[in-house]
């Protein structure tokens, strides 16, 4: 009869049993002790680091976990991404940069366990959070929920993941020795049936290695089961943090499954950094508790081609870079986190461990300046129409990715009209009579633009960009192109909806550009694809600089490099050697709004060049001062100390635009306050959509020693906060917090999550205020 695994066992019985050394005699065994991991019966504590080979060029994959080897890690975790895997329905790729069995084996050439995060939702900063853009075919798809169709689905990919990677568990002799159930579920809703139901896809497809479950402190509530094994992420302050997993989960190893080194960037914000020494103090903590941790990420690499991703609300998509501040950078380099790493690592080596000596980096080339010297403009390089009647979204025309062309005829003659576009996903450059007269932008919440005078006969065309998918939160649902309506609205304010249209869906594709493109010398400042060439004498890695360029897309030799935008703050693109070739290279340019037209080569990246106007300025003005006193508290109370979050329900319901809150101390005595998110409340408890808040007051808030502006109070990310400032002056309490709902709402309550990574700035005393009007300073 064969052996079945303790926990495959313990998942059919409905109960985590814990194994014991004696227990785990035979060779090639990974189980879960009561105190510790047990590798082969011996207690093990995991040392790894998040690497995800879509992420990487396959002539680096050995490269880079060599890396990771001699860094100090035993241990590499990586994803799957569904749409990398799936791209059509019951269309399988595992090739090229897609071969996980390949990278898996390579893993193991090098040293290397690996934990296995299959999905189905994956998050990551990439698009849709993995999910194919396909399931948005079907109009009234719930996603990680039970709807039949999503469950149905996700079904047949594990079954496929299973086919592939199921015969490289340690048990058959490889050197997968855990495989993750969804991911952070907590942070989006709290079915832990359906989680029981991806665990059992995952049994059923083969895997009867340990199976477990992630999330932050505050959300493991939602998605924990006695059933399966589970693990707590966070960027900081280990202690609190295993004290939470231990209230939920009193046996058995402590690990955290996603320990954070720096962070992922976005368009127009600045580059992240994150501190050496605060890692390496939290990751010694961690080693001498002997509790396992996997870095997020040890290797950040490159999201190629259109698969970065993006958050919502507001509406943030991701850089193409995902150097991470890694310790390994994007381009394989060591670092002084490397380092610093290793030196540690080297101090907690297990029995016959030895750290190797660390590969040399992949040589680097320059490229000299050079221009493109033709142009396929793409209002003369359009597919076939289309013709529809409404508006309908990129996924309705069967497209998943790049540009959406919609065209029509306005049919009478006004003045003074508007051009209002109900949701814009994601940037939209309109035209009339071929004439650019506005872009729309969705990071801003625009939809209006004027259209001044138009006659009958005019033609308007709306070219939509598409950037990422939202990967993580409740705006997952995100449809591309023109989602709702176009409306043109008169001086007197009445609206008409505009019909009839030629649609031109243009889609774009990792590894080639449209066919039947026709190029002609030149240049234009339309949006166009642009075309050229360059010499490499030898190739090698480099940076092509495209600070010269506007907004859009690169290919080399077939290959997309990922997105660009002057706005930054990278303002280069990680160019691997393996996709050059000695002698000519063919470079292929769409830019949306035009640029200079000039490209190079660097030697070291551009990661954090800012160019367009922050609006991250302070929330308070010179002199500003808020004034509430003669507006009633809606409630007033104290929260609780420490990392969870807290639900506080108000005695009834209060309506309202502007809310307010009051912080009156701290919980350490000291001046500041800082919020890591908040949520508000409707009349039936649930939460209000945030995409239209902005911060209409903060009195005090960091923005030199670190991230700290209000807006981080409901950007989604527990390990960004609002923090007041300490960086030259530090103002003492009271401290307000005033957000602009949009709108006016029914609020019966609010969620607090407070500052996870330090105690310090975490609010005590408060009361809360709302109004309809705004408070008086504003």
């Amino acid at each position: 009869m064969k052996k079945i695994h303790l926990l495959l066992l313990a998942c059919l019985c409905g109960t985590l049993v814990f194994a014991q050394p004696s227990q785990v005699k035979n060779a090639n065994t990974f189980a879960i002790g009561k105190e510790s991991f047990l590798l082969n019966g011996k207690p093990f504590v995991i040392r790894c680091g998040e690497m995800h080979f879509a992420r990487v060029p396959r002539e680096y994959w050995l490269h880079r976990l060599q890396m990771a080897k001699a860094m100090g890690l035993n241990t590499i975790c990586a994803y799957l991404f569904w749409n990398v895997h799936e791209p059509k329905p019951n269309e399988f790729n595992w090739s090229d940069m897609a071969d996980a069995a390949a990278f898996c084996k390579l893993a193991q050439q090098a040293g290397l366990y690996v934990i296995l995060r299959p999905g189905p939702y994956s998050c990551a900063e990439w698009e849709f959070g993995g999910f194919p853009w396909w399931l948005l075919k079907k109009k009234d798809i719930k996603l990680r929920t039970q709807d039949p169709y999503y469950l149905e689905r996700c079904k047949i990919y594990l079954k496929e993941v299973g086919r592939v990677l199921a015969p490289l568990q340690i048990s058959n002799g490889g050197n997968i020795i855990m495989t993750q159930v969804e991911n952070e579920y907590g942070s989006y809703g709290n079915d832990k049936e359906y989680i029981g139901k991806i665990r059992d896809y995952l049994v059923e497809a083969g895997f009867t290695i340990t199976l477990f479950t992630c999330d932050g402190p505050s959300q493991l509530k939602s998605d924990v089961r006695d059933d399966i094994f589970s693990v707590v992420n966070f960027g900081g302050n280990p202690e609190a943090s295993f004290k939470y997993l231990r209230n939920i989960r009193a046996e058995g190893p402590l690990m955290c499954g996603e320990f954070y080194p720096g962070w992922f960037d976005s368009w127009g914000n600045k580059h992240h950094m994150g501190s050496t020494g605060g890692v390496i103090k939290d990751i010694k903590y961690m080693l001498d508790n002997k509790a396992s941790f996997s870095i997020y990420m040890a290797h950040g690499g490159t999201s190629f081609g259109l698969w970065s991703g993006a958050n919502c609300p507001p509406f943030l998509p991701q850089t193409s870079s995902y150097d991470y501040d890694a310790p390994i950078s994007e381009a394989g380099w060591t670092t002084d986190k490397f380092y610093a790493l290793r030196k540690l690592f080297g101090q907690y080596l297990q029995e016959g461990e030895t750290l190797p000596e660390v590969p040399a980096a992949n040589p680097m080339i320059s490229i000299a300046p050079f221009k493109t010297t033709e142009v396929a403009p793409i209002f003369s390089n359009l597919p076939k129409a289309i013709n529809s009647v409404e508006i309908k979204n990129m996924e309705e025309f069967d497209q998943g990715f790049g540009a959406i062309l919609y065209r029509t005829k306005l049919t009478a003659d006004a003045k003074n009209v508007d051009l209002n576009i109900k949701e814009v996903h994601d940037l939209a450059y309109i035209f009339l009579n071929g004439k650019k007269i506005a872009t729309l932008d969705r990071r801003r919440n625009e939809s209006v633009c004027k259209l001044a005078s138009v006659k009958n006969g005019d033609v308007l065309d709306i070219l939509v960009e598409a950037m990422g998918r939202v990967n993580y939160g409740g705006y997952l649902h995100d449809r591309k192109g023109i989602t709702q309506g176009v409306n043109i609205v008169d001086a007197n304010g009445k609206s008409k909806t505009v019909e009839n249209w030629q649609v031109f869906p243009i889609e774009l594709q990792n590894n080639s550009i449209p066919a039947n493109l026709k190029f002609t010398k030149g240049s234009s400042n339309m949006p166009a694809f642009h075309k050229g060439t360059f010499t490499v004498s030898k190739p090698g890695d480099t940076y092509l600089d495209v600070s010269q360029w506007g907004k859009g897309l690169i290919w080399v030799n077939g290959h997309c490099l990922g997105r660009f935008w002057n706005i930054g703050p990278t303002q280069t693109m990680y160019l691997p050697g393996p996709w050059l070739k000695e002698g000519a290279n063919e470079v292929v340019v769409l830019d949306y709004i035009g640029g200079k037209n000039g490209l190079q080569g660097l030697e070291k990246p551009i990661l954090d060049s800012l160019t367009e106007k922050v609006e991250n300025k302070k929330h308070r003005k010179e002199g500003q001062t808020l004034d509430v006193s003669n507006v009633p508290t809606t409630y007033e109370g104290s929260f609780a100390n420490g990392i969870n979050q807290q639900t506080i329900e108000f005695n009834s319901s209060t309506e309202g635009r502007f809310f307010c809150i009051e912080a009156l101390n701290s919980q350490n005595g000291r001046p500041y306050a800082s919020i890591a998110e908040l949520y508000l409340l409707d009349e039936k408890g649930k939460e209000l959509p945030r995409s239209k808040w902005k911060v209409a007051y903060a009195d005090s808030e960091e923005l030199s020693g670190e991230d700290g502006k209000a807006d981080n109070v409901f950007d989604l990310q527990s390990t960004s906060i609002w923090h007041t400032q300490w960086q030259g002056s530090a103002p003492k309490y009271p401290h307000y917090l005033v957000i602009d709902l949009g709108t006016v709402q029914k609020i019966s309550g609010f969620k607090y999550l407070p500052r996870q990574d330090a105690d310090n700035g975490r609010i005590k005393d408060y009361k809360i205020f709302i109004s309809n009007t705004k408070f008086k300073g504003l």
